[in-house]
């Protein structure tokens, strides 16, 4: 049966609505962040802003207190689920690792089957040019891919992320290329629905004060929750408004809440900034990219594909299509001769060759030591036959010496055979 992408999806993102929105695994922490706006606003409607629709007669402009903070409230959580719901800028994840960087390191060489062989080496960074300005990039061997600059591997997500600048559990999700824009809109706007509360309570509180002519704290008694209201948003001023300055020295600078923290204390040039206004307008008005990824589409089945080349396959590269079958005969005759030693032993032989003398002529002494060296030959044929092609690259495999040297004794031995076997006949 097919299955959607989300369905077989390898980080650690859940999805609803059939793959249309994305979260990450502590998604149950945006029910915290809901309450955390909606119950206050809900607090003020109907504690205080109620009790100000008559204040502000006679035009009832005290109505648009209501509708102002209800509008406020839908315009924050509609960013903050264009923040959580979407897919950040995830980069696919490949099946495979890039084949075409493999290279070999000669300074560093492994001994294989007695010889001493080029070690694989896989590069862990490579150089990409960001405005004519050398930058290293990392291999991800989770995602099997040289990270984009600017690009991160979420340890949370598990997931590859486009100018990754944090995973905020806030919202539970990351922030990256994708949905930066509208995290810094969802914090901005919540710190100016704080404010927005806190100074409806406390007009709230000199309407009290006016009405009954009495002191603040007489005023304060007969609000109870204005006063909590004004305490809460005093709070979350500290939190939400921090954050609001400290992302827009971010977005002047043209800088992620990551590379601020990892690379404050190196002198590194900040390739990336443009000046402040040109660092405003990509990040607010340049169009959002679309997303790599299709999630409700159906998996593509792939071929099986080997990590790296197969020994037949380097063969053909090494020699190529002129030798190969004489490379197979070779390997060919590698087996045959294992099989030879493990079915016969040394009286076997011994009596084959005594058989051989009574119906025909006489063999010469090299082919009798070369059938009675088979068995210890054939062994180091096997090793070498059967050495995985794990750890190099193609075009570095090759026939060891002592393959092809073998591969004489059999065929005289065959041609040995068959002259016997005609002397026989005749």
């Amino acid at each position: 049966m097919a299955k959607r992408v989300y369905e077989v999806w390898k980080g650690s993102n859940k999805f609803i609505l059939g793959g249309r929105l994305i979260f990450g695994p502590d998604a149950r922490s945006l029910l915290v962040t809901l309450l955390l706006i909606i119950v206050p606003v809900v607090i003020f409607c109907v504690f205080v802003g109620r009790h100000l629709r008559h204040e502000f007669s006679p035009y009832n402009a005290g109505y648009a207190i209501l509708v102002v903070a209800i509008a406020f409230t839908i315009y924050v959580l509609g960013l903050l689920c264009l923040t959580s719901a979407r897919d950040p800028g995830i980069i696919p994840r490949n099946s495979h690792p890039p084949e075409e960087e493999f290279r070999y390191d000669s300074s560093a060489s492994v001994e294989v089957g007695g010889r001493q062989t080029p070690s694989l080496q896989f590069p862990r960074t490579k150089e990409v040019m960001v405005n004519g300005i050398p930058v290293r990039v990392k291999y991800c061997d989770t995602c099997m891919l040289y990270r984009p600059p600017r690009c991160s591997h979420c340890s949370i997500c598990n997931n590859c992320v486009e100018r990754f600048d944090h995973h905020c559990p806030w919202v539970g999700q990351c922030i990256g290329l994708r949905n930066y824009r509208f995290f810094f809109m969802f914090v901005s706007s919540s710190t100016l629905l704080c404010i927005y509360v806190f100074a409806m309570s406390a007009i709230y509180i000199k309407v009290l004060m006016d009405d009954y002519q009495s002191s603040v704290w007489k005023a304060m008694k007969e609000s109870p929750a204005s006063v909590v209201l004004m305490a809460y948003c005093f709070i979350s001023l500290w939190f939400v408004g921090g954050l609001t300055g400290f992302h827009l020295y971010l977005i002047a600078t043209n800088q992620t809440t990551y590379e601020n923290f990892r690379y404050r204390a190196d002198n590194r040039i900040n390739v990336y900034n443009l000046g402040c206004v040109s660092n405003f307008v990509e990040v607010f008005f340049t169009k959002v990219k679309p997303s790599r990824n299709n999630f409700r589409a159906f998996v593509q089945e792939e071929v099986a594909r080997p990590t790296l080349p197969s020994t037949r396959e380097v063969e053909t590269q090494d020699v190529g299509d002129d030798r190969r079958p004489k490379v197979e005969d070779d390997l060919d005759i590698g087996e045959d001769l294992l099989k030879i030693s493990q079915r016969r032993n040394i009286e076997e032989i011994d009596e084959d060759i005594r058989s051989r003398g009574s119906n025909g002529p006489p063999h010469n002494t090299s082919e009798v030591e070369s059938v009675l060296s088979s068995d210890h030959r054939a062994a180091t044929i096997r090793s070498e036959t059967r050495h995985s092609s794990w750890g190099r690259r193609s075009g570095s495999w090759e026939i060891a010496p002592e393959v092809l040297g073998n591969s004489n004794v059999t065929e005289s031995r065959s041609y040995g055979n068959s002259n016997s076997n005609s002397t026989g006949k005749q």
